[in-house]
């Protein structure tokens, strides 16, 4: 069988700068790491292996995006490929979608496509349902772990609001995962790490993808920033440290006073 594991790079820390006048977040000098929820399903797909199954790491950036798919080689996947080209740039989750889905019409064989449930930067949960109706395949949503995977079958545990789902869907799909609340992101060994090195990485451009162009980048992208700024920071909160009934009495008298009650 063959995995494919879309996975995303993102900003390390929220403390970013902003270029207000292009609209831009500053990546320069800003530490990346591989987003949470995508490394969960890059275990996920190591745990359900058997011999002979390949797992593929995809990822769309720029020449820094290498380390990400480095370190997916190092969690378990056989081979990584970087789409990178100024075509790209810009890109939405629309335009995202659309080029990650003519990759993966490149690449052909596959019988489960892994993404995060969301990213840690903008968090739209959008891409892996794009890829889904980009490539016509059914999806599972918040799946949380893989219970059993046959040949042509797989059987789900999905959140939902009410607890947890049992989801059995045909193959191929689209999985996006969301890590349950114990979950641990595994550091690699350096024995792996340095395996890593060896092993096939492949960068792939807009004419290696083939697809529609104007569906790339900023010019296939339906979403326009008008503008990008940070959030007032919050003001310091009003700490009562009374004895608990007068700290109530305080309490109610400046609800009542901001009318809040």
């Amino acid at each position: 069988m063959r995995f494919i594991v879309c996975v995303k790079q993102v900003p390390e820390s929220n403390d970013l700068k902003i270029d207000p006048n292009a609209n831009r977040v500053l990546k320069k000098g800003v530490s990346t790491i591989i987003n949470f929820f995508d490394q969960f399903v890059l275990e996920e797909a190591s745990k359900i292996r058997k011999e002979g199954d390949e797992i593929i790491a995809i990822s769309m950036g720029d020449s820094e995006t290498k380390s990400t798919l480095m370190r997916c080689l190092a969690l378990g996947a056989d081979k990584a490929i970087l789409l990178n080209d100024e075509k790209f740039l810009e890109s939405d989750t629309f335009g995202t979608s659309n080029i990650l889905a003519a990759a993966l019409k490149k690449i052909g064989d596959y019988d489960i496509i892994f993404c995060g449930n969301s990213s840690l930067d903008t968090g739209s949960g959008q891409v892996g349902p794009e890829i889904a109706e980009r490539l016509d395949l059914p999806q599972v949503t918040y799946t949380e772990s893989i219970e059993n995977v046959e040949i042509g079958k797989i059987k789900i545990k999905v959140q939902t609001d009410e607890g947890y789902s049992i989801i059995e869907s045909e193959l191929p799909l689209v999985i996006a995962g969301i890590p349950p609340s114990y979950y641990q992101p595994s550091i690699p060994p350096l024995p792996k790490i340095i395996a890593a090195q060896k092993k096939p990485f492949e960068v792939w451009n807009a004419e290696d993808i083939k697809g529609d162009k104007s569906k790339f980048g900023s010019a296939g992208s339906l979403i326009k920033i008008i503008k990008l700024y940070k959030p007032p920071k919050r003001e310091q909160g009003i700490v009562i440290t009374d004895e608990p009934k007068a700290a109530i009495e305080k309490l109610m008298e400046l609800l009542n006073k901001d009318k809040v009650i």
